[in-house]
């Protein structure tokens, strides 16, 4: 899913907003092109180390810090350097296009990022957590996740963040 392309045609986006979506183009043109030249296979390994980098602070990254953040986190995924041109090209649009549609397809346009598709079946906007749940507790919010998401009735859940996201 591509949280520019979620956003390029809403009005209600403000002005000030606009230059992180346009700046948040350049990781999802990468990440394509590594699909594209490597396969799925590689998005994992890639999604970690780059998120590792640039999700430290409760802020929209700025170009350069995603340009810096591409720029390490490609060799951390065993991924060549020059995939860090793509931020700036089009050449993988239409297919991030693509990929963005089959996401929205499956639960609509009236969300936001992450969706997560649940046991081959429903799709759910989220979960969004503040924090990486680990051992019993994780087991415990994908169980809850995937009895939501399986009641046909369910739609949405939220509460506003009060607090910045934790990286530990």
């Amino acid at each position: 899913m591509s949280l520019y392309l979620l956003n390029e045609h809403r009005a209600d986006v403000s002005a000030a907003y606009r230059p992180v979506l346009d700046a948040s183009r350049g990781p999802a043109r990468v990440a394509t092109a590594a699909v594209t030249s490597f396969g799925e296979q590689v998005l994992e390994g890639f999604y970690t180390a780059f998120g590792e980098l640039v999700f430290d602070h409760w802020r929209p990254p700025s170009a350069a810090e995603y340009h810096a953040a591409i720029r390490a986190a490609l060799p951390r995924a065993g991924l060549p350097g020059d995939l860090e041109d793509a931020m700036e090209s089009d050449e993988y649009d239409a297919a991030m296009r693509l990929s963005h549609e089959a996401g929205i397809t499956l639960v609509g346009g009236e969300v936001g990022t992450p969706i997560t598709h649940i046991d081959g079946g429903v799709a759910v906007y989220g979960p969004v957590l503040n924090a990486i749940p680990r051992g019993d507790d994780a087991i415990r919010v994908f169980d809850g996740a995937r009895l939501l998401a399986g009641y046909p009735q369910f739609f949405e859940l939220k509460r506003t963040r009060v607090r910045p996201p934790v990286f530990t």
